[in-house]
C-alpha cells in the first residue's frame, strides 16, 4: 500500500528556525490534513513526550510516518549510539512507525551558517567500509525492535554524492536499507532515476523533493551555505515548473520493484515567499496522479 505524507520544514523549518517561526502548529497539522496528506514526519515543534505526539497528530487525523535522527557514529562508539538512539526508537514505536530514519550528524555542515556546503566531510573508501559495519550495527539493534533503519543521503554529510551512495550501501548489509531522496541526489550531482534503479530493492521510505537549478547553480558558483540555499529557494515540490526533477521514472522504478510505503514530499522554503499550502497541494496532486499513472499506487 502507498500512503502520501508531507514533512513540517515545508511550514516551519528544523535548521533555519526563523523560517515559518510565526506559522502556529495546529496551523501546520490542520492545513496538512485539510490537503489530503496522511501522515507527516517529524519537527522541532512536536511534543516530547511520544503519547502526546500520537494523540496531537490524532486530533488532525494524522499519524507519524517516521523522523529523522542525527547518528553520530563518527564521533562515538556503537555502543554509546545504542543508548543514544534508544529514546527516539521508542518513541517511533509508541507511534506505531515501522523506519527508522538516521544521517550521520557528527561532523555534517549542513546546518550551518557560515560553513559552505562544499565543504562537507568525506570519508575515504577504509573509512566507509568501518563506518558502515558500524552503521549495519545499528541497524541489527533497530530491526530487533521492529523498526527497519533507513538512511537518508543528504547534502553537507558524508553520504551525499551517488558515489557515496553507493560505498554506503555496499559497506552496509542486509539490516540497512536507504531513504532514497530524490532532491538530494540531483543536488549531489547524481541522476535520481539512475540511483534509484541500483539500489531500488533497499529502499524502504521514499522523499519527494525537486530542485531548481537556478538556484542549485547559484550555490555552487558562489561556494553558499546549504541554509543559504536554501533560504534562496533550491527546493521545491513535485509539480512545480521551477523544478527539473521528472518524477515518472522513479516511481515507475518503485511500481516496478514492488514498493510499499511512505511517498513523503519533503521540500523545505521560505513559507513567506511560497504559500505551503499552495506548492503542498500542487506537490501532493502531482505525486498521487504520477503513482497512479505508473501502476504504483492501484488505489
Amino acid at each position: 500500500m502507498i500512503r502520501y505524507g508531507t514533512n513540517p520544514i515545508a511550514w516551519a523549518n528544523d535548521d533555519d528556525q526563523t523560517l515559518g517561526a510565526h506559522i502556529p502548529t495546529d496551523q501546520i497539522l490542520s492545513e496538512a490534513a485539510e490537503i489530503g496528506f496522511a501522515g507527516i514526519e517529524g519537527g522541532h515543534r512536536w511534543p516530547a513526550d511520544p503519547q502526546a505526539l500520537k494523540e496531537l497528530l490524532g486530533r488532525h487525523r494524522l499519524v507519524l510516518p517516521s523522523a529523522w535522527y542525527s547518528l553520530e557514529l563518527c564521533a562515538r562508539s556503537v555502543e554509546e549510539e545504542k543508548q543514544a538512539i534508544q529514546p527516539h526508537l521508542d518513541m517511533l514505536k509508541v507511534n506505531g512507525c515501522s523506519v527508522c530514519i538516521a544521517a550521520e550528524c557528527s561532523n555534517t555542515v549542513h546546518g550551518s551558517q557560515v560553513t559552505p556546503v562544499s565543504q562537507r566531510p568525506r570519508l575515504s573508501a577504509e573509512e566507509m567500509a568501518t563506518y558502515g559495519a558500524r552503521l549495519e550495527e545499528i541497524a541489527q539493534f533497530t530491526a530487533e525492535q521492529g523498526l527497519t533503519l533507513v538512511y537518508h543521503h543528504h547534502m553537507g554529510t558524508i553520504v551525499e554524492s551517488p558515489e557515496d551512495i553507493d560505498a554506503l550501501m555496499a559497506a552496509t548489509g542486509p539490516a540497512t536499507h536507504l531513504l532514497f531522496d530524490t532532491g538530494h541526489c540531483y543536488f549531489g550531482g547524481g541522476d535520481p532515476a539512475e540511483v534509484l534503479a541500483r539500489h531500488a530493492p533497499r529502499v524502504r521510505h521514499f522523499h519527494a523533493k525537486n530542485v531548481r537549478d537556478d538556484i542549485m547553480n547559484q550555490v555552487r558558483k558562489e561556494d553558499l551555505t546549504f541554509l543559504e540555499g536554501v533560504r534562496r529557494g533550491v527546493f521545491t515540490v513535485p509539480g512545480d515548473a521551477e523544478g527539473a526533477i521528472d518524477f515518472a521514472p522513479c516511481l515507475q522504478i518503485l511500481a516496478d520493484t514492488g514498493y510499499e510505503g511512505w511517498l513523503v514530499i519533503e521540500a523545505e522554503q521560505d513559507p513567506e515567499v511560497r504559500d505551503p499550502v499552495k506548492y503542498q497541494t500542487l506537490g501532493l496532486t502531482t505525486l498521487r496522479d504520477t503513482a497512479r499513472a505508473t501502476g504504483l499506487d492501484r488505489g
